[in-house]
């Protein structure tokens, strides 16, 4: 590329997964800010169908989608959940030779599995909540011996809070992981965490410097979960930064450090906690976490000083191979 050109970015949004609409949402804010940054944007979407589109909605074939993407200098996935967040964009990335924002296979299918990140953190010395899996056959009172209620039951490997339910004891297992399995046949059971949900992101910049942003309080109702409806319809309580102590501090920004090095997180990656009278607890880790300008991520390194589009502009540049690392300062 040479100094006079325009760099092209492909934003890829969609996909296959009950985040389909969340993905457009954020693709369309990562667009917004490519062009704020004078870059071409080259839009792509995969459509609940699987099919690949254009920016004008007609359908590509598979090999017509790679070339698309071959003719751009970088690729932004903006897709959440499964066939994106997994890895499997990273792996169509990386096969087709292009460069791309965000993490890569390996970190992508490891932090999307609920339970594999849980073992993960455990081994590492990072409290999470006591649980079990119910994979496919594993019948629900199997799944909560030893555990006590209430318990929070999910899909192990959704996101945007689908498929998650808390049952008070149980007498309402059994039903309540039949209904989570429509989102994912191996579902989560956990024991209930009492405490304040707390996120903090990371990602590291062209340098090779990770920068943290802000802790993010979560206003939840005692004894519910941050919910789909309260993250995507305005009403979520959010508090940056969060109202913790200084200690709860240190110890979720350790947490996340330790996890984004360990799991190979590229790009930015969320940690989500809670806060709780005993110490932290990890919830979860996203490495696709959403992108819109009033999502948690953005928020939190704007309470650092770093604006939407520079957080765009730095997460471009950190990008491997990227064509920005020495001509874009942020």
């Amino acid at each position: 590329m040479t100094q006079n050109e325009r760099a092209r970015i492909a934003v890829i949004g969609g996909g296959v997964s009950d985040e389909h609409d969340v993905s457009l949402a954020s693709a369309a804010a990562v667009r917004r800010a490519v062009v704020e940054l004078g870059l071409d944007v080259v839009p792509l979407t995969i459509g609940e169908d699987g099919a690949w589109r254009d920016e004008n909605g007609g359908v590509l074939p598979a090999h017509g989608a790679v070339e698309v993407l071959a003719g751009c200098d970088l690729a932004f996935p903006a897709l959440h959940g499964v066939n994106g967040e997994d890895g499997a964009i990273a792996g169509l990335l990386e096969l087709s030779g292009v460069p791309y924002v965000g993490s890569p296979v390996r970190a992508g299918a490891l932090g999307m599995d609920k339970w594999v990140t849980k073992l993960i953190a455990d081994a590492l010395g990072i409290a999470t909540a006591r649980a079990a899996v119910a994979g496919p056959g594993v019948a629900a009172s199997v799944a909560t011996t030893g555990l006590e209620p209430p318990f929070v039951i999910k899909p192990a490997t959704g996101g945007s809070s689908n498929g998650v339910f808390v049952v008070p004891d149980r007498d309402g297992v059994g039903e309540t992981v039949s209904r989570a399995r429509a989102f994912g046949e191996t579902v989560l059971v956990e024991e209930y965490v009492l405490g304040r949900e707390v996120d903090i992101a990371v990602f590291r910049d062209r340098d090779g410097e990770l920068r943290l942003g802000s802790t993010l309080g979560i206003g939840v109702d005692p004894g519910g979960v941050f919910d789909r409806t309260q993250k995507y319809d305005g009403s979520a309580a959010f508090t940056v930064p969060a109202p913790i102590s200084e200690r709860d501090e240190a110890s979720i920004r350790h947490a996340a450090v330790l996890l984004y090095e360990t799991l190979g997180c590229s790009g930015v990656a969320r940690f989500d906690f809670f806060a709780t009278s005993a110490g932290v607890v990890l919830n979860e880790v996203n490495t696709a976490p959403g992108m819109t300008e009033q999502s948690q991520v953005p928020l939190m390194y704007a309470a650092t000083g770093l604006d939407y589009v520079g957080l765009i502009a730095a997460l471009l540049e950190s990008a491997e191979q990227s064509p920005f690392r020495t001509s874009m300062p942020v």
